[in-house]
């Protein structure tokens, strides 16, 4: 039988993805493959500006146990005109440079309350990823850096016939004992079947730029449900 990295995701609060833009911060309703390959590589100490080949060739499926209930946030942000403060070395340093001719911009931060997932990783390396998970080198968030995680991911190796199998096999938090995964979602190609697709822009091409290109992923209805944790 193949063999799965299986895990749980699970915060009180956050924010996966979508929407990227200086006003508005999006959050999807499940974490795409870039937000999958950043914690991989934040649990094995690579950096943002590391190489992250040797993960670019995993596949993963996600199964949504609860995608939360939706919070924004809002912020204000004092930035500096360009005119004003040219290449300053900080953000203080802008600041000082032009106190009272600072810009100030309402944003709004989307979130997800209370999120659970199930994850399989399938590919080489499971074993030294798995290490990872249980000691990560860096401290692992769901999404953004407000959003630790809420319990240990219970990483382990498991062998099944398909990732649905493998994700019931997942440990969940004993305060979520008896949840049950209603959706699927995984690369396209992996569920020629599957009737809903769509298309996401979660595949990581330059992350120094945040630039991602667009890949078709599959939306499946399905029923898993783990045993009760020991």
């Amino acid at each position: 039988m193949p063999e799965f990295l299986v895990f749980t995701l699970t915060a009180s609060l956050g924010a996966m993805g979508d929407l990227a833009g200086h006003e508005r911060r999006g959050s999807l309703g499940w974490p795409g493959r870039s937000a999958m390959l950043g914690l991989l590589g934040a649990a094995q100490g690579i950096s943002r500006e590391g190489d992250f080949t040797a993960l670019d060739g995993l596949k993963m499926a996600v199964a949504v146990f609860d995608q939360g209930q939706p919070l924004r946030d809002y912020h204000t942000v004092e930035t500096v005109p360009t005119a004003v403060a040219k290449r300053p070395q900080s953000r203080p340093d802008a600041l000082r440079a032009a106190p009272l001719r600072t810009n100030t911009t309402i944003t709004l931060r989307d979130y997800r309350q209370g999120a659970l997932y199930g994850v399989a990783v399938w590919g080489d390396e499971l074993t030294v990823l798995r290490d990872a998970l249980r000691r990560p080198a860096f401290t692992l968030y769901l999404g953004r850096k407000s959003c630790p995680l809420a319990a240990p991911l219970g990483a382990r190796i498991v062998q099944a016939d398909s990732a649905e199998a493998a994700l019931a096999q997942v440990q969940l938090p004993p305060w979520r004992a008896g949840a049950v995964a209603r959706l699927l979602i995984c690369d396209a190609a992996d569920a020629p079947g599957a009737r809903h697709r769509e298309e996401r822009h979660d595949m990581p091409l330059d992350r120094a730029k945040w630039h991602f290109a667009p890949r078709e992923v599959a939306f499946q209805v399905v029923h898993i449900a783990p045993g009760v944790r020991s």
